[in-house]
């Protein structure tokens, strides 16, 4: 072997090193406390799809079936703003982490109390991400404090939502054929929003 293939080999370890050890990882654009709060976002996003599906199968169960087609929709729409944080934080040179979750509630007394809890734990998401942009401000993150501005949007137009139902169960009410009209306009939505 020449020297100059001795040394070419030794130059590419080097240039491989850097990249992979020095490089990659000396450059991570989140703050460790920025990076710890994405992931917790990204596994709430998590749990709000499994806690979705889980109250699509209760409305299944019970008859409810626009209700139910609502909710494995929303379900979808959950994973996707977890994908969409995964995929953020490992564009920024981290490692998105999933962990375990609790497995969701399983029972509700009435279709009326599965949107109020919808409505307050979409509220919960919004307290999230205000927090999450809060802090990408304190720390001066402007590329995440932007990634941030859809979900701030999106959480806006969830809580929209959720407040229209619950005002569907005050207006239509529950008596007589009140929950199937209130079921089959939430199965409506679908279309509108």
């Amino acid at each position: 072997m020449s020297f100059i293939n001795i040394l070419s080999i030794l130059l590419f370890c080097i240039v491989y090193y850097l990249r992979t050890n020095l490089l990659y990882e000396g450059h991570k654009m989140l703050t460790e406390k920025l990076y710890m709060a994405m992931n917790e976002q990204m596994m709430l996003e998590f749990a709000s799809s499994n806690l979705y599906k889980s109250m699509a199968s209760w409305c299944e169960s019970k008859g409810f079936k626009g209700s139910a087609h609502f909710l494995n929709a929303h379900a979808k729409e959950e994973m996707e703003h977890m994908e969409k944080l995964f995929g953020y934080i490992n564009k920024t040179g981290n490692r998105a982490i999933l962990g375990t979750l609790e497995a969701p509630k399983a029972e509700f007394g009435t279709l009326r109390e599965v949107f109020e809890q919808t409505f307050k734990h979409e509220q919960l998401i919004t307290k999230q991400i205000f927090a999450l942009a809060d802090l990408s401000l304190e720390l001066k993150d402007f590329s995440t404090f932007s990634f941030l501005q859809w979900y701030t949007a999106e959480q806006h137009e969830e809580e929209a939502l959720f407040h229209e139902i619950i005002e569907k169960f005050d207006i239509i009410g529950e008596q007589g054929k009140g929950l199937f009209m209130i079921d089959k306009e939430i199965g409506n939505l679908l279309r509108k929003h």
